[in-house]
């Protein structure tokens, strides 16, 4: 796709603020055939799929805040000139065409295309079954804002094909990917890395942990503690391991209190070996691959460890390499937590809900990338470019 002026990528996004508004009742009439149609028994995947008033609200404000943003394309990286006369100019510049493969979520349908179109990339949406009425209707009101500017309604795509069809069509494209990004559980991006041709940005698995660390303030970890957990159980960034240091003070009243405040909020709780022998009533692991699974649900695991280097142990083996958190007093335990533990984010006293685009100042993302090439975090707007090296020269060879 050609390289587009910033002012014509605008007008197209402003026509698609106009005509999201437009057409609210619509797309909300057409999500309502999904939620129909949907087993509400997977109530994570439930609450993605819900589109309402304050959602739609919530695109057109994404795809106002990409609008306001400046253009990532042909910004310049660094600059040098050799001896030799060559002058060397790096840029940022497009991906080309990047496939995304989400469940569930329409609002990706309009995330990932915003980010993608303001980047000057093609993008290919690949969304759930179980959002396809909404998923069509939101690629009319692209398709309906690129007509009105002149452009071509290949830059949006909208992909309908079953998992035999995909798999195929990762092996052999039909068109030139320069990018696949796969937004779900462990089985689909386990897919689209088995199958994949190009390059695959790895995104979506949570499974975080926070540690209480001995000298934690108490009344503070648990205000954390809860709303990591419970304030959003379908989001990536959702809590799922709770590690108590056995030196904190008060520890078997504080795990009880713990106990106490998670049932409140309808926590299901399993415990290890240790913890086990104060909260007897709650059922103890016998599965230690419970430690690397992601829950999506009101449901968490507490463990308990004897110092900070145990819990960096352990979340290093077993966490998504998402978020996590240290809750303590002392600084110097928690900039060596920070440094040691091997995630997109770390955090010391504060709550893993904030590992988003929005929260952290990013704006609109199209993903939060657990991979470490080429970024790691929310990948928004000035992270989905590439680069690519301008050399001008006066005849120069190279001898």
């Amino acid at each position: 796709m050609r390289l587009l002026q910033t002012e014509l990528k605008n007008k197209v996004l402003q026509s698609m603020m106009n005509i999201l508004d437009k057409r609210r009742e619509n797309i909300i009439a057409a999500n309502q055939k999904d939620l129909d149609a949907f087993d509400k028994n997977d109530q994570a995947l439930y609450d993605r799929l819900i589109v309402n008033e304050a959602k739609v609200d919530g695109m057109i404000t994404a795809v106002k805040e990409v609008m306001q943003q400046d253009d990532p394309v042909g910004e310049v990286i660094s600059q040098r000139k050799l001896e030799n006369g060559l002058n060397i100019i790096n840029k940022t510049a497009p991906f080309g065409t990047i496939m995304i493969i989400y469940e569930s979520r329409p609002d990706v349908t309009i995330e990932a295309a915003v980010l993608a179109f303001k980047a000057n990339s093609k993008i290919l949406l690949k969304g759930g079954k179980e959002a396809f009425h909404s998923n069509v209707v939101l690629v009319e009101c692209w398709h309906e804002a690129l007509t009105e500017n002149g452009l071509d309604k290949d830059w949006i795509q909208m992909l309908q094909m079953n998992r035999e069809e995909t798999q195929e069509f990762l092996r052999n494209p039909s068109q030139k990917l320069d990018l696949i990004v796969p937004r779900g559980g462990e089985r689909l991006i386990e897919f689209v890395k088995q199958h994949a041709k190009c390059a695959v940005l790895v995104s979506g698995r949570g499974n975080n942990f926070l540690y209480v660390h001995k000298d934690a303030d108490w009344q503070q970890a648990l205000k954390v503690i809860v709303n990591a957990k419970t304030a959003k159980i379908s989001a990536c960034n959702a809590l799922d391991k709770i590690l108590v240091d056995e030196n904190l003070p008060e520890f078997e009243s504080h795990l009880k209190e713990l106990q106490k405040v998670l049932k409140e909020n309808k926590v299901e709780i399993l415990v290890d070996d240790k913890v086990s022998g104060i909260l007897n009533d709650e059922q103890t692991i016998t599965d230690k691959a419970i430690w690397k699974e992601e829950f999506l649900a009101l449901k968490s695991v507490i463990g308990s460890v004897s110092n900070p280097n145990e819990a960096i142990d352990l979340i290093n083996e077993n966490s998504g390499g998402h978020s996590s958190t240290i809750m303590t007093k002392d600084a110097s335990t928690a900039e060596t937590f920070m440094e040691q533990v091997d995630s997109a984010a770390v955090y010391h006293n504060a709550s893993t809900r904030f590992t988003d685009g929005g929260s952290m100042g990013v704006g609109a993302e199209l993903a939060i990338s657990t991979d470490k090439l080429h970024h790691r975090g929310p990948l928004g707007l000035k992270q989905l470019v590439t680069n690519k090296y301008y050399v001008h020269g006066d005849g120069q060879i190279r001898e």
